[in-house]
C-alpha cells in the first residue's frame, strides 16, 4: 500500500458485488424486493407471499403458495432440546442472545445443514422462517414466568406469531399492521448483517452460521436496535394516558429541542441510504396510526407528531422505518427488548436470499488493508 492509498472506512461508497435482490430506486426513492415497490407489496401481499418472493425470485403462483403455506405451518414447533437450551440461558440476557443461540441450535439439529445445493439451501431457509418467531415468543413468555404458548396451524404467519406471544387472537387490524412491519422489515441490500451473511457464505460455511454470524450484527444499536431506543425516548419522555394528543406534541417538541441542543443523538432519524427520506415510512406510519385508533392512545399520537415536527424544523432530518415500528409493536404488547427480535424473524427472508445468492455466484470476500502499525523491529 502506498501513502496515497484511499481508505474507505465503512466500505463507504463501495460496490462490493451484484444482487438482484433489491434495491432503492434513487428515481422513485422506492425500495424495490425484486423489482416491486415494498409499498405496494406491504399494501397487497401477506408475509408468506413475500417470503416466496425474495427466494424465488417472483411472486407466488396460488399452488406454490399452499405448498409452501403447508411446510410453514406444520414445522413451526420447537424441539424439547432447544427449548432445553432456551430456558438454559439467563432471563437477563438480552433477546438478541436467544436468537443467535437458538439459529446455531437449529443449525446443529438440521438434517441437511452441511448440504449445500439449492433445494436444501431452501428448506433450511424455510425452516428458519417458520420456527424463529416461535424462539422469540418462548422467550418473551419465559422472561415473565408464563407457560408457553404452542403454534396452531390453522393460522397464517402473523396471526401466529401474535397468538404464540399473547395466547389470544388478535384483532384484524392488529394483524395487519404487523403483517405489514414484517414486509417492510425483510430486506435492504447490503446492509450491515445482510453483508456479514454473505462473508461468512463466503468462505462457503452453512447457511445457519451465516444466519447466526447476521443475527451478531443485527444486535449492534447502530444497525438494529433503533425500534428499541425509540421507545426508550418515550418513556424518558413519560407516557401519559391522560394526557391530550396537544400536550403531549407541546412537550415532545420541547423535549427534542432541548435534546439537539445538547447535541444528543436521537434514534429512529435519517438513512445512510435515503437521502430524501425512508420511503417505508408512510406504510408503516399509516399501521402505527391505526394502531393508536384501535387502542385509542392519542397521546402516544401527541408524543411521536412532537419528536418528528422538531427534528425536521431543527435539522430537517426525516423519520427511519424504526421510529413507527417501536411505537406498533409496543402498543401489541410486545417487550421493548423483543423489537429487534422480531425484526430478525422478518429479516432472515432477506438474509437467506441473499446467501443462497453468494453460494451461487461465490468470491472469497477479503478486502487489503492499510498498515499503520510499527515499522518492522526485531527481538534484541
Amino acid at each position: 500500500m502506498s501513502e496515497n492509498t484511499e481508505i474507505k472506512k465503512g466500505l463507504a461508497g463501495v460496490v462490493a458485488d451484484v444482487t438482484a435482490v433489491s434495491k432503492v430506486n434513487p428515481d422513485s426513492n422506492s425500495l424495490l424486493y425484486r423489482g416491486y415497490p415494498v409499498q405496494e407489496l406491504a399494501a397487497n401481499c401477506s408475509f408468506e407471499q413475500v417470503a416466496l418472493l425474495m427466494w424465488n425470485g417472483e411472486l407466488p403462483s396460488d399452488e406454490e403458495l399452499a405448498e409452501f403455506t403447508a411446510f410453514e405451518r406444520a414445522n413451526r414447533a420447537l424441539t424439547p432440546e432447544l427449548k432445553a437450551v432456551i430456558d438454559a440461558l439467563p432471563t437477563d440476557c438480552h433477546p438478541m442472545d436467544v436468537c443467535r443461540t437458538a439459529a446455531s441450535v437449529l443449525g446443529a439439529q438440521h438434517l441437511k445443514a452441511e448440504d449445500e445445493s439449492p433445494e436444501a439451501e431452501l428448506e433450511k431457509a424455510q425452516a428458519l422462517f417458520a420456527q424463529m418467531p416461535a424462539v422469540v415468543c418462548y422467550d418473551q413468555r419465559r422472561r415473565h414466568g408464563q407457560e408457553p404458548i404452542e403454534p396452531r396451524e390453522d393460522l397464517n404467519y402473523s396471526q401466529n406469531f401474535l397468538w404464540m406471544a399473547f395466547g389470544e387472537e388478535a384483532a384484524p387490524e392488529v394483524v395487519e399492521a404487523f403483517n405489514v412491519s414484517m414486509i417492510l422489515y425483510a430486506e435492504h441490500s447490503f446492509n450491515a448483517s445482510t453483508f456479514t451473511a454473505r462473508v461468512v457464505t463466503s468462505t462457503l460455511s452453512d447457511l445457519h452460521s451465516a444466519v447466526t454470524a447476521a443475527i451478531g450484527a443485527l444486535k449492534g444499536p447502530l444497525h438494529g436496535g433503533a425500534n428499541e431506543a425509540v421507545m426508550h425516548t418515550f418513556e424518558e419522555l413519560g407516557i401519559r394516558k391522560d394526557e391530550s394528543a396537544e400536550e403531549a406534541e407541546a412537550r415532545a417538541k420541547a423535549w427534542m429541542d432541548d435534546a439537539l441542543a445538547q447535541k444528543k443523538k436521537v434514534m429512529g432519524f435519517g438513512h445512510r441510504v435515503y437521502k430524501n427520506g425512508d420511503s417505508r415510512v408512510p406504510t408503516m406510519q399509516d399501521a402505527l396510526f391505526r394502531m393508536l385508533d384501535h387502542y385509542d392512545r392519542p397521546e402516544l399520537l401527541g408524543l411521536y407528531n412532537g419528536l418528528a415536527k422538531s427534528m425536521d424544523e431543527a435539522k430537517g432530518i426525516k423519520p427511519n422505518l424504526d421510529y413507527p415500528a417501536g411505537p406498533t409493536y409496543w402498543l401489541m404488547g410486545f417487550d421493548i427488548p423483543t423489537f429487534t427480535p422480531i425484526f430478525v424473524c422478518a429479516r432472515i427472508t432477506g438474509w437467506t436470499a441473499h446467501i443462497i445468492e453468494q453460494r451461487a455466484a461465490n468470491s472469497l470476500i477479503r478486502p487489503l488493508s492499510a498498515y499503520n502499525g510499527a515499522e518492522e523491529r526485531h527481538l534484541s
